[in-house]
């Protein structure tokens, strides 16, 4: 049977003429060769469990007299209509119902499908004597699993999801304890090597495909010149191959024949996944090595490298993205600016900015992502132009939205190549080696200002599945890099095509692309973009590799968010919020973030005004929409945010024991958050504290909603003050959205990945927030339009110069307060435990108040025997009572006393009386005493 099949394959496909592969170089992306008969393709309900078993869920128990067949053919010829024989297969395997439960390992990744019919293979072809080489046969043709009856009429008919099986059947391609894994991509001769040993070689993993061939062209602009076959390795599913010579600065994109359900057999023109340089909008891959000259800026081999950090918790992070770093930036040059090179320019405003951050102790810059991205053209991508409108006109948004598809901005979060830098940010998109070169350049600049590099990583979803331009992986092995629903559709509860990282093939690509970026561009440490879609063993896969080759640990990040079809670990055991603790790798906390914001991602409109936060008056200041709710219901929400942000200064750690508002003495894992328990993590290193990131309203524009109107602009920045006082002076790892401290406004858009240029505008000159830019984009926000309309006039809610410079050095003084002991940035949990006591807690507490007293004693590094946090968030001075400082020395901190010293407010209207054991807090102010 399977013989016949695979005879079928070489009659179909046998190797294709050179002149009609040199055709289909320069042709369309793809073309059908054999369509399908004309049949919609019936969905894929059933599952393969690994190379001989499957699932087929939501079938009952067989009636007397039917049978199950796996149907099979070369070419896309089956057809299968209910109560009609099936017809255009070239032979069938018979299927035993399997009674055994399914083991642990299995039933935790395929559990989610509910009940469901366990089937094997059976007959000596298919069988579990069959070798895996007739086996894998059957996945390069069509495959239909039918119900029939005895006599052969179809009662139901199904597609079945293939991944398992692709990685059972090719574990060469994948687990490492059976031997060096197959270089994947393109591999060249050394430089300068003889005539007879130059050779340029092409990989490809594509183990469903007929035929695989390399179209070579002699730049990034003509035509193929050469077309090359490649050989399929049976054993590990690689096509591999090329020809003897040295094809440098050339570029090429494979050609390969697969069959896709639903379009028949398919050439596809694609480029290389594992392609570590591109042309010009990705259509075709760079050839060239990582170690080429063109590629090393001068200076690289020798580059000065901030040093490894000694833990998790000395990181603290400013996240940027490449564009609007510096494209509103005058003090680069124009044709720098949103580019990798403007990081080059030392004296610019933005580059100035980033070394004062540095001094001061920042020790990481994120950037949103840097590798090849789908949205941005990289030809002529436009600027659109902005007319002048009132601060609240929708013109702006129009003008904005009418060019969006075409413009240079995008955040970048629909990865097209992982391992290639995105051309849009590179002098020269067409250049493989300049795209290269520059962000290297960016990565030496960053170094030689003192800053760690981090890159946001997408590997949770691609830009696209099926036979979409943008789908890259998809269009050659279709089916297997996607996560697919219980129908075989792609699932895309992360905003687009999820991708599938627990197939090994796709958590290879990971691994292997993150490796690439440490190791060849010395990035130093990674943001995973919803890393809970991620299987925990995978992320910590990828951190003992990046140890192994790098010499030291490279710090991990992401957003552990549990949601979507792999939630609650329907699927595998997720690199998620609760499931992270111990593991080293640390996730972003929504615990003190909305805490401190009020309210929470999707509030309606009234809620985005009536829900506020610690930080801007939840019950202590009520606006107009908040004093209509329940005012003891708001006072008890209030001694619950305060908790909460207590947990978060002590690391949101699940094992941290303090008094609560209810006067009982909890551990951080009994406090409630959204019905979960509030402290999840194991270490303080576990945790990413942040009031306000890329995503959803900055703090300035969220304050708009929710401070009361009245609200003074100096005001509003020292609110905006207190935010970033608590993410730095919280144990973990303080986070902060770049212009987050130049109290950036994004003219109220709550989702500004695809806004341009216009409502993303930073401006590192300190002079402008750019609130009331005009209504938002229509497309996320219009249902807060209303609400943002009276707002965007008003005067008082825009800030004056001397505003933005206030909150500026104020994160810089916060940072030096926290780089002045590492009491800030303790360990363990353990540590946390003993060292940080919590003050005005329990139901008599004073809830606008927190106060937290670290011991230094014993601890190097500490630099003070004991610490005093003090928040007061009111817009009214309090008094604290705390008994056991009676008597002692307290003094405010040297970063206090400065004369440079951003905020006045500690040493002239703050004081501790000893004798009393009082400490006055003015409004609105963070500080911190210390005893020597």
């Amino acid at each position: 049977m399977v013989r016949a099949l695979l005879g079928g394959l070489l009659l179909l496909c046998g190797p294709a003429g050179a002149d009609d592969l040199l055709a289909a170089c320069n042709g369309p992306a793809w073309q059908q060769l054999l369509q399908a008969e004309a049949q919609s393709a019936p969905a894929a309900r059933a599952v393969w469990l690994g190379q001989r078993e499957l699932l087929w869920p939501g079938q009952p128990v067989l009636e007397e007299g039917e049978q199950l067949r796996l149907l099979h053919a070369a070419a896309p010829t089956i057809v299968a209509n209910p109560g009609q024989p099936a017809r255009g297969h070239d032979g069938a395997a018979t299927l035993q119902v399997v009674a055994e439960l399914l083991p642990a390992a299995l039933a935790s990744r395929f559990g989610h499908l509910g009940p469901a019919l366990r089937l094997a293979l059976a007959g000596p072809d298919t069988g579990a004597d069959a070798e895996p080489g007739r086996l894998r046969g059957l996945h390069r043709g069509q495959l239909l699993l039918v119900r029939e009856t005895r006599s052969g009429v179809v009662r139901e008919a199904t597609r079945v999801q293939h991944a398992a099986a692709l990685d059972e059947l090719y574990p060469a391609a994948w687990d490492e304890r059976l031997g060096a894994l197959p270089a994947l991509g393109l591999t060249l001769s050394p430089r300068g090597a003889a005539p007879a040993q130059r050779q340029t070689r092409f990989a490809l993993w594509a183990p469903t495909a007929r035929q695989v061939a390399v179209c070579l062209h002699a730049d990034d602009r003509t035509d193929a010149h050469a077309v090359w076959p490649l050989q399929r390795d049976e054993v590990s599913g690689v096509w591999h191959g090329g020809p003897p010579a040295d094809l440098r600065g050339g570029s090429y994109r494979y050609l390969v024949d697969v069959l896709v359900p639903g379009q028949g057999l398919v050439r596809q023109r694609v480029a290389d996944p594992y392609a570590i340089s591109l042309g010009l909008n990705s259509q075709r891959a760079w050839i060239g090595a990582l170690d080429d000259p063109a590629t090393l800026p001068a200076g690289w081999a020798d580059a000065p490298r901030p040093a490894a950090l000694r833990s998790m918790t000395e990181m603290s992070v400013y996240e940027l993205q490449v564009r609007d770093f510096s494209v509103g930036d005058a003090s680069v040059p124009p044709a720098q600016r949103g580019k990798y090179l403007a990081f080059t320019q030392s004296n610019s405003d933005g580059m100035r900015h980033l070394r004062a951050l540095a001094q001061a102790g920042l020790s990481d810059v994120h950037l949103l992502p840097v590798f090849d991205i789908a949205s941005v053209p990289e030809l002529a991508c436009s600027t659109p132009g902005v007319p002048a409108a009132a601060p609240n006109s929708l013109v702006q948004q129009a003008a904005v939205m009418a060019g969006a598809a075409g413009d240079c901005f995008n955040w970048g979060y629909d990865p097209l190549h992982f391992n290639a830098p995105e051309g849009s940010y590179a002098s020269s998109a067409a250049d493989g080696a300049i795209r290269v070169r520059e962000l290297r350049q960016m990565v030496m600049a960053l170094h030689a200002a003192g800053l760690r590099v981090g890159m946001d990583v997408v590997y949770n979803h691609l830009s696209a599945a099926g036979q979409t331009p943008q789908s890259v992986l998809d269009r050659i092995v279709p089916g297997y890099y996607h996560r697919l629903l219980a129908d075989g559709e792609v699932a895309n509860s992360t905003c687009c095509a999820n991708s599938a990282t627990e197939h090994r093939m796709m958590a290879r690509l990971m691994g292997d692309s993150v490796r690439l970026w440490a190791r060849q561009h010395r990035i130093d440490s990674f943001r995973f973009d919803l890393m809970g879609h991620q299987p925990l063993a995978e992320m910590l896969r990828i951190k003992a590799q990046l140890r192994a080759d790098n010499g030291r640990d490279i710090p991990l990040i992401g957003e552990g968010w549990n949601f979507g079809e792999v939630a609650d670990g329907s699927r595998f055991v997720q690199a998620a919020q609760r499931q992270l603790a111990g593991s080293g790798i640390a996730s972003f906390s929504d615990r003190g973030r909305d805490a401190l914001r009020g309210g929470g991602v999707g509030d309606s409109p009234a809620d985005m005004v009536a829900r506020q936060g610690y930080l801007n008056g939840l019950a202590y200041d009520p606006n107009d929409a908040a004093q209509q709710r329940d005012p003891a219901g708001q006072r008890q929400a209030l001694l619950a945010s305060a908790d909460l942000v207590r947990l978060a200064l002590a690391g949101t750690l699940r094992s941290y024991r303090f008094t609560t508002a209810d006067g009982r003495l909890q551990r951080g894992d009994g406090l409630d958050y959204g019905g979960q328990p509030a402290g999840y993590a194991a270490q303080p290193g576990e945790v990413v504290n942040y009031v306000e990131n890329h995503d959803n309203h900055t703090l300035w524009d969220l304050n708009a909603f929710k401070l009361p109107l009245a609200t003074p602009a100096a005001e509003r920045a020292r609110v905006q003050v207190l935010g970033l006082a608590f993410t730095a002076l919280s144990q973990g790892i303080p986070y902060f959205h770049g212009g987050v401290d130049l109290l950036r406004s994004k003219s109220m858009d709550g989702n500004s990945y695809d806004s341009g240029d216009w409502f993303n505008r930073l401006d590192f000159s300190a002079r402008d927030n750019y609130f009331g830019s005009g209504l938002p984009p229509l497309r996320d926000n219009a249902a807060l339009h209303a609400l943002a309309a009276p707002r965007l006039v008003d005067p008082a809610l825009r800030p004056a110069a001397h505003d933005i410079l206030f909150a500026r050095d104020a994160l810089r003084d916060l940072l030096r307060l926290r780089a002045s002991s590492r009491l800030f940035r303790l360990d363990s949990a353990q540590d946390v435990q003993q060292r940080l006591q919590m003050h005005n807690t329990g139901p008599q507490q004073n809830p606008v108040l927190i106060a937290a007293e670290l011991d230094g004693r014993g601890l190097a590094g500490a630099g003070f025997s004991r610490l005093m946090l003090l928040f007061n968030v009111d817009r009214r001075a309090h008094s604290l009572h705390i008994g056991s400082s009676r008597g002692q020395p307290w003094q405010l901190h040297p970063v206090h006393l400065a004369p440079q010293a951003a905020d006045r407010r500690p040493r002239e209207a703050a004081s501790f009386d000893a004798e009393r054991g009082r400490f006055e807090l003015p409004p609105r102010t963070a500080m911190v005493y210390v005893l020597p």
